[in-house]
C-alpha cells in the first residue's frame, strides 16, 4: 500500500473512531436500526418503532417514511394490529399477506388501502410504563423467511438495549439531581441555622412530614429561599 493510502486509511480510521466515540441521542441509535432493517432485510419497504404507554399512549419514532406512524394510529384507533400485539405480548408477528389476514378485520384491509401487503414486528421490551416493537413493512406479499425474522430479531434486541439504557440514564439524572438539590438545601440550612448535616437533612424531613411535600420539593423551596 502506498503513503498516500496509508494515511488517507489513517485519517478514514480516525474519523470512524471519533465518531464512535462521541454520544448519540436515541432517536438517532433507534434510526440507525430502521435503516439497517430496511438494508439488510429483502422486502422491507419501510419500517418503524412504535411504544406503548399507559393509558392507550404511544408514540412513533425512528420511522423510514411517514406511513409507519399512520399504520401506528390505525392501530391505536381499532385497539388492534400486529404491532401492538408484538408491543404488547408476542415476541414475533407476521403477516404474509394482509388481504388474508383475519386476526384483524379493521386493521388488515385499511393496509391494503395503503398498498402495505406484508408486515413483521418485534417485541423490543416490556416495561412497568411502556410496551415497545420494531415493525417492517412490505409494499408485496410473502416476502418474509425465517432469515429475515433472525436478522429482525438481532436488531430489535439493539434497540431494546439502546431504550432501556436510555430510561436506565435517565432515572441515573434524575437520582443524582435530585442528591445534588438535597445536598444544596443542607448545606444552605447548615450555613443559615449551625447545624450539623444531620440535623438539616432531619429538619427537612420534618418539614417534609408536616407540609406533605416529597423532600425534593422542601429543598427546592430552601435553595429559592437564598435568591
Amino acid at each position: 500500500m502506498t503513503e498516500p493510502h496509508t494515511h488517507d486509511l489513517a485519517m478514514r480510521m480516525a474519523e470512524l473512531a471519533r465518531t464512535l466515540a462521541s454520544p448519540r441521542d436515541l432517536n438517532e441509535i433507534l434510526s440507525g436500526v430502521t435503516a439497517a432493517a430496511e438494508e439488510l432485510i429483502p422486502g422491507v419497504d419501510t419500517a418503524g418503532i412504535l411504544l406503548v404507554g399507559r393509558g392507550g399512549t404511544f408514540e412513533s419514532i425512528a420511522e423510514i417514511t411517514a406511513l409507519p406512524h399512520e399504520l401506528d394510529e390505525l392501530q391505536m384507533k381499532y385497539g388492534e394490529g400486529p404491532c401492538v400485539q408484538a408491543a404488547l405480548d408476542d415476541v414475533v408477528v407476521r403477516t404474509d399477506d394482509f388481504r388474508e389476514e383475519t386476526r384483524w378485520p379493521n386493521y388488515s384491509p385499511a393496509c391494503v388501502e395503503r398498498g402495505v401487503l406484508s408486515g413483521l414486528s418485534f417485541k423490543l421490551y416490556t416495561a412497568d410504563r411502556t410496551a415497545g416493537a420494531l415493525n417492517l413493512f412490505s409494499f408485496r406479499p410473502r416476502v418474509w423467511d425465517s432469515e429475515a425474522e433472525t436478522t429482525g430479531t438481532v436488531l430489535a434486541a439493539h434497540a431494546a438495549a439502546a431504550l432501556l439504557a436510555h430510561r436506565e440514564g435517565e432515572q441515573l439524572r434524575s437520582a443524582l439531581s435530585t442528591r445534588d438539590r438535597i445536598g444544596q438545601a443542607k448545606g444552605i440550612i447548615m450555613e443559615r441555622y449551625k447545624v450539623d448535616d444531620v440535623q438539616a437533612f432531619e429538619m427537612m424531613r420534618r418539614l417534609s412530614q408536616d407540609s406533605n411535600k416529597k423532600l425534593t420539593e422542601i429543598a427546592q423551596q430552601v435553595i429559592d429561599t437564598r435568591a
